[in-house]
């Protein structure tokens, strides 16, 4: 199966793909299918890696891999967490993502619910995945963990000089980039 076009068409992510071994003659596909997902809107702040993890879930999830999409999905919270200064070098507290969700929690960059949304729907879907038993991940799992992945980058990027701040104030990011604060000594 080989890609022949990619794009966005309305909202939605468009892939089209050729299967191969055709009938038809040398290089003709025998059958032609998109692959669709919604792309929800992000920030135009949001970092390029970012923005890339977030919309290769959204490929995922477009095919029926849900298990991978909701891994990305966390694998996109871990790296937005970490590009706003919530690392283990600009803090030694925080060890690992459930600590990261909750300094930013601490710190008024999400709210207390987002808090919540984050740590039962993102990274528990996505540790799931990642670390237990196989299981199937149901479309509504991934479409909630998609839904408050993509709240959680609105309240980093939307308002980038506000968040920039209180980063700064709380010494997770140094001036107005986001290039985490060296670790305390």
């Amino acid at each position: 199966m080989s890609r022949l076009r990619r794009g966005s068409a309305g909202g939605h992510l468009q892939q089209w793909q050729q299967c191969a071994g055709s009938n038809l003659g040398r290089n003709s596909p025998t059958s032609l299918y998109p692959v669709a997902a919604h792309a929800l809107p992000l920030p135009s702040l949001v970092p390029d890696d970012i923005q890339k993890e977030f919309r290769e879930a959204e490929i995922c999830a477009a095919t029926g891999a849900y298990r991978a999409g909701s891994a990305l999905l966390r694998s996109t919270l871990e790296k937005a967490l970490k590009a706003n200064g919530y690392t283990k070098g600009s803090d030694r507290t925080l060890t690992d993502l459930q600590k990261r969700i909750d300094a930013a929690a601490s710190d008024g960059i999400i709210t207390e619910a987002r808090q919540k949304r984050a740590h039962d729907e993102v990274r528990s879907l996505g540790n799931d995945v990642l670390h237990d038993d196989w299981r199937e991940v149901r479309e509504d799992e991934f479409d909630t963990a998609h839904h408050y992945t993509q709240r959680i980058l609105e309240d980093f990027y939307d308002d980038r000089p506000t968040v920039e701040g209180i980063l700064t104030a709380k010494k997770r990011i140094q001036g107005t980039s986001a290039t985490p604060a060296a670790a305390p000594s």
